[in-house]
């Protein structure tokens, strides 16, 4: 799995013209799941995403994370952050799973994100859906996490 994690002030995911999530301060969390993921990779990202100590604490260094501040979180699932770019200029997505692996993966991210945080600080956009993201990084700071 690979993530993107973007520290945000406020974000929030539109599907047809309706807003389907919206938070404050914490992650918005762009995640690919590849053929060789599994609920381990899930596992290993819902105990560090909510760790990760990215926010300033009183000195202004990055010392808190996400359940230290009492942060939210989206979860936004992408496919093409497994995009080949090494032949010719149209990406391949050979590598990213097919949305019958990806989607149950996916889902465990955001039930043990939320067994942690809290069911009312973790949301998600739409599984396979087109989707509009607004947000505004808080930094800017944006961290690459992966399990491979």
């Amino acid at each position: 799995m690979k993530t993107i994690i973007q520290r945000v002030s406020e974000a929030s995911v539109e599907v047809d013209d309706a807003c389907v999530a919206k938070i404050g301060r914490g992650f918005l969390v762009l995640l690919g799941i590849t053929h060789a993921d599994g609920a381990a990779d899930a596992e290993k990202l819902a105990r560090k995403i909510p760790a990760l100590r990215i926010f300033e604490d009183e000195q202004g260094l990055m010392n808190r994370s996400l359940a230290d501040i009492g942060g939210e979180v989206i979860v936004v699932s992408q496919f093409t952050l497994y995009a080949d770019t090494r032949k010719g200029n149209r990406p391949s997505f050979i590598d990213a799973a097919r949305p019958e692996q990806a989607q149950p993966l996916y889902e465990t991210l955001v039930r043990l994100l939320r067994e942690t945080l809290g069911e009312g600080r973790v949301q998600t956009g739409v599984f396979g859906a087109k989707m509009k993201i607004r947000l505004i990084n808080d930094g800017p700071v944006t961290i690459e996490l992966k399990t491979e």
